[in-house]
């Protein structure tokens, strides 16, 4: 896992160009530097195949936190699905939570408060037409944790729908603030 620095922009360390390049707005895929999340998605795949027990990946279901734009709005990005369907062919991924409304990134918030637990419970939702199969074990995956804010939220939703089944988080960076000098 890398640490990302709040604050900071992508020069300032690797997984801060990470996370950069992975919240690339899908509106810019004709910009040159798109590729680089193309790039980041692919290693960030790689990356997560590596670190998870391959008998946890054959059995797991993963399921990406969904993004803060819902299905058709022009800045839907589905970056952490690609990157779960990215590990390896044939393994469960299913987007079991989805957001009903869009909302502005939390790391886009400027001062607005960032959501909490309680304001992302009342936005995501179960795609019921995804249930025919109970999960053995539920992996929710995104690219940075914060405050573990989203991760609480899913958590909450998946565990009412799937009452007994196990949920684990995994996350490319966890977020750092910035030391007194690097400000």
């Amino acid at each position: 896992m890398f640490e990302y620095t709040s604050g900071q922009d992508f020069r300032f360390s690797k997984a801060n160009s990470i996370i950069s390049n992975l919240k690339k707005k899908p509106g810019t895929q004709n910009q040159p530097d798109y590729k680089y999340k193309l790039d980041e998605i692919r290693k960030a795949s790689i990356a997560l195949r590596k670190a998870i027990n391959p008998e946890w990946l054959k059995s797991g279901t993963l399921v990406p936190v969904p993004g803060s734009k819902c299905v058709g709005h022009p800045d839907y990005d589905d970056r952490m699905e690609q990157i779960c369907r990215g590990m390896q062919k044939g393994l469960d991924v299913r987007n079991l939570v989805v957001q009903t409304v869009s909302t502005d990134a939390a790391h886009e918030a400027d001062n607005n408060p960032r959501p909490n637990v309680e304001d992302l419970i009342k936005l995501y939702q179960i795609d019921e037409s995804l249930c025919n199969r109970t999960p053995a074990d539920i992996g929710v995956f995104d690219d940075v944790i914060t405050a573990g804010t989203h991760f609480r939220a899913m958590k909450t939703i998946l565990n009412e729908r799937f009452p007994g089944v196990r949920v684990s988080g995994f996350f490319i960076a966890r977020r750092i603030s910035p030391g007194p000098f690097e400000q």
